[in-house]
């Protein structure tokens, strides 16, 4: 199991664009991607998850990878956010 921080980066939080890009690119891993936040866990390859989790701009979020390519997933997945999934951040 790996886990890193991450800060949200997106201006307006982990919302339905953002959420979508973070799902499809846990998809592709074997490993179970999930990450903790304020209230709780989220499920990384579920949209509705990621969404219910209402992560903020500027939130601090632990992603969680546990399985046979898990050192991959949380690489990129950290690359992902620390770009901004696909928006420009201020």
């Amino acid at each position: 199991m790996v886990s890193q921080k991450v800060i949200i980066q997106n201006p307006s939080g982990l919302h339905l664009k953002p959420a979508g890009l973070l799902c499809n690119l846990a998809i592709r891993y074997k490993a179970l991607v999930t990450f903790t936040y304020k209230k709780g866990t989220a499920n990384a390859k579920s949209v509705l998850s990621v969404l219910g989790a209402c992560v903020k701009c500027g939130d601090e979020i632990e992603l969680v990878c546990e399985g046979p390519d898990e050192q991959e997933a949380l690489q990129s997945l950290v690359e992902a956010i620390e770009s901004g999934l696909g928006e420009h951040h201020s």
